[in-house]
C-alpha cells in the first residue's frame, strides 16, 4: 500500500524527469545549423572584405582564396578592396549585408572601427570568419571564428633567432611596427621584444610604427640609424617594411641584419631577399585561405552546428639555410 509520502515523492520524481526531458529537447533544438539555408548542392556567395589590396601580402591572400574557391563548384567569391580605409571597408561590409551574402570573410584594416560592421553582419544571420586580423570581441561569440597565424609567437621566434643566432654577443636592435591600431602590429612588436629578452646583452634601442608601408619604413629607419648608428639588427613587422629598411641601411652605408615577416614568394618577396643575402631571415605568415574555405564548406555545405572558434596556421622560419629550396614552394 502506497503511503501519501511515497505518492508525493513519486510525483516529484516524475516531474523532475519530465523537466530533464524538456531540457534535453531544448538542447537538441538549440543545436541548429549556423546557416539555415545550408545544403550540399546549394549555390552560395561569399563576400570578402580585404583590408588593402595594394599590399603584396593581401594580394597573395586574394590569390589563394580564389584558387581554393575554384575547387568548390557551389561557391562564388566577391572580393571588396578596403583600400586601407576603415570607412570604405565599413561601407563594403554593409553592402555585403544588403546583398545578403551567405558568409562574410574579413581582414579588418583596424580592429575597433570595424567591430560594429561585423556585429551588424552577425545580427543579420551572416557567419563571419576573420582572417589574419581581429575585431574587438571573442570568436564564437562576437564573430564566428578567427583563422590566422599566431602573430605573437611568430615574432617571439624572430626575437629568439636574433638572441641566439644573429646577436649572441649582444648589441643594439630596433623594431619597425605595423599599423598600431591593428592586432598583428601590437602582437608582433611584443613578441619580438619578449624573444630578445633571452639575451640580456641585447638592447632594443628604437621602435617606431611605419604602418606596413616601405617608404615610411625607409624614412623611419634612416632616422633610427642617425640616432643610433650602432644598430645591428632590425626586425620589420612585415616584408614591405623590411624592404624599406634595406634601402635605408644601404643609404647610410650600414651593414644591418634585417628580419622580415610574411615570407612572400616571388621576385619581390621575402624568401628571395633571404636567398640573395639581402636579409638575415623572414618568417612566413600563412594566408589561412585554404582553412577559410574549408570552414565555409562546413558551414554552408555540411550544415555544421559549430566550428572551431580559432584556427592557428603554422609558420616557417626562412633563413639562409633553407631559403633557396623554399623559393619554388
Amino acid at each position: 500500500m502506497i503511503t501519501m509520502r511515497q505518492a508525493t515523492r513519486r510525483a516529484l520524481n516524475a516531474a523532475l524527469l519530465a523537466g530533464a526531458g524538456l531540457c534535453v529537447a531544448g538542447t537538441a533544438q538549440a543545436a541548429e545549423p549556423l546557416v539555415k539555408a545550408c545544403a550540399k548542392d546549394g549555390q552560395f556567395v561569399i563576400g570578402f572584405s580585404q583590408a588593402n589590396n595594394a599590399e603584396p601580402y593581401r594580394q597573395h591572400v586574394n590569390d589563394e582564396l580564389e584558387a581554393a574557391v575554384k575547387e568548390v563548384p557551389g561557391f562564388t567569391l566577391q572580393i571588396a578592396d578596403g583600400a586601407g580605409n576603415v570607412n570604405t571597408q565599413t561601407s563594403q561590409v554593409d553592402n555585403f549585408i544588403t546583398q545578403k551574402v551567405d558568409l562574410l570573410l574579413i581582414s579588418p584594416f583596424e580592429a575597433a572601427p570595424l567591430t560594429p560592421a561585423v556585429k551588424r553582419a552577425m545580427d543579420a544571420g551572416i557567419p563571419v570568419i576573420e582572417l589574419d586580423r581581429k575585431t574587438v570581441g571573442d570568436p564564437g561569440k562576437d564573430y564566428t571564428a578567427f583563422i590566422g597565424g599566431d602573430n605573437y609567437k611568430i615574432a617571439l621566434e624572430a626575437g629568439k633567432y636574433t638572441a641566439k643566432t644573429l646577436m649572441p654577443d649582444g648589441g643594439e636592435a630596433a623594431v619597425l611596427e605595423g599599423l598600431p591600431s591593428s592586432t598583428p602590429a601590437v602582437e608582433r612588436l611584443n613578441g619580438f621584444k619578449d624573444g630578445v629578452k633571452e639575451n640580456t646583452k641585447i638592447q632594443v634601442v628604437a621602435e617606431q610604427a611605419a604602418d606596413w608601408v616601405p617608404d615610411k619604413a625607409q624614412t623611419a629607419f634612416s632616422a633610427m640609424l642617425q640616432a643610433h648608428p650602432d644598430i645591428k639588427v632590425l626586425y620589420a613587422s612585415n616584408d614591405m617594411m623590411a624592404a624599406g629598411a634595406l634601402l635605408a641601411a644601404k643609404g647610410a652605408g650600414k651593414d644591418v641584419k634585417i628580419i622580415g615577416t610574411d615570407g612572400l614568394p616571388g621576385p619581390a618577396g621575402g624568401i628571395e631577399a633571404v636567398a640573395k643575402g639581402d636579409w638575415a631571415a623572414t618568417f612566413t605568415y600563412p594566408t589561412g585561405a585554404k582553412e577559410a574555405i574549408e570552414m565555409s564548406k562546413k558551414i554552408l555545405l555540411d550544415c555544421a552546428t559549430s566550428v572551431d572558434k580559432t584556427v592557428t596556421v603554422d609558420t616557417t622560419a626562412i633563413t639562409p639555410e633553407n631559403a633557396k629550396q623554399m623559393m619554388g614552394k
